[in-house]
């Protein structure tokens, strides 16, 4: 079984920033994809940004150059730092983390989601 916990939403003015936080624990042999998607109510999920293994990463054309997300390797934490941040930010952030448990077995969970608010 593997767990997300989410952390870093707030309320922020238009302009600031804000670092989001995914913690991943649990049976990890290995994780392959992070990534960090967002949601506003009545509409579809999407990406913001994804890091692979590898290194790679990927955004939305709607952050890059303000968002930028990393990983911590030994502690199986992404992050998603957001500046200059718009009030179209708005949104329940969710992270998204895919692996392996074993050689037998992958996973991909979904975090728990956390809101972020950009308002005067």
């Amino acid at each position: 079984q593997v767990q997300l916990a989410e952390s870093g939403g707030d309320l922020v003015q238009p302009g600031g920033s804000l670092r989001l936080s995914c913690v991943a624990s649990g049976n990890i042999s290995s994780i392959s994809d992070m990534a960090w998607y967002r949601q506003v109510l009545g509409k579809q999920r999407e990406l913001v940004a994804r890091l692979t293994s590898g290194g790679s990463t990927r955004y939305s054309g709607s952050v890059k150059g303000r968002f930028t997300i990393s990983m911590d390797n030994a502690k199986n934490t992404v992050y998603l730092q957001m500046n200059s941040l718009k009030p179209g930010a708005t949104a329940v952030y969710y992270c998204n983390v895919a692996g392996r448990i074993s050689i037998f077995e992958s996973f991909q969970y979904w975090g728990q989601g956390t809101q972020v608010t950009v308002s005067s």
